[in-house]
């Protein structure tokens, strides 16, 4: 074999199989990224959930940088079956307060998460927003109530998100900043609603 036909050897040797394997490696390798090493850690719960059950239908509540939001919504689009994702995204954006958490304005918002799923976005304190809109949305399969939102505001808002989980929707909740992310039952949701209630009633007799 002369120098010429051993190049041509060895650079088919070194060639990937197709631009599909390598996709499908990048894919695997992305996944295990996300699943097991991204920070922080506390996130990598979410990150597995939506790359095994593919919610086509998300809420957040309270947004922050955006970065787990990007990456929860590209896991979601990147699973072969998966249907078109929907996500709704409460946050104050501009009407953040000198000592919130840092977060992003309603404008870059859509400008970067527009590209990933039908997104659709309400700015202001989520119990006056969530009250707003809830009667339009339908129900969800996942919904995160992250610790950038303010617990004066969450405390009313367990009566609105009670009409929009079911028994079968995931919902994750972030205790305090930086902490990791638990799950909580549809159950739970109707006692923190009725929490908010009872007081209300007690007021109005």
């Amino acid at each position: 074999m002369d120098a010429g036909s051993r190049r041509q050897c060895v650079l088919g040797m070194m060639a990937p199989v197709s631009t599909e394997g390598t996709m499908a490696t990048y894919g695997r390798l992305r996944r295990l990224w996300l699943t097991h090493f991204s920070q922080p850690a506390g996130e990598r719960v979410i990150h597995r959930h939506v790359l095994r059950a593919g919610p086509a239908r998300i809420l957040e509540l309270g947004l922050g940088m955006l970065v787990r939001t990007e990456r929860m919504l590209a896991a979601a689009a990147s699973r072969p079956t998966a249907t078109p994702v929907h996500y709704v995204g409460l946050d104050r954006f501009e009407g953040r307060a000198a000592g919130d958490p840092p977060g992003v304005s309603l404008k870059q918002a859509h400008q970067r998460l527009h590209k990933l799923a039908k997104v659709q976005l309400v700015p202001g304190n989520v119990d006056t927003s969530l009250a707003r809109v809830c009667n339009h949305l339908g129900t969800f399969d996942l919904v995160l109530v992250s610790a950038d939102t303010d617990e004066r505001h969450l405390e009313r808002c367990w009566f609105f998100l009670q009409r929009l989980v079911t028994p079968t929707t995931t919902l994750f909740v972030q205790p305090q900043a930086a902490a990791a992310w638990t799950t909580i039952t549809k159950a739970r949701v109707d006692e923190l609603a009725a929490k908010t209630v009872q007081p209300a009633l007690r007021r109005a007799g």
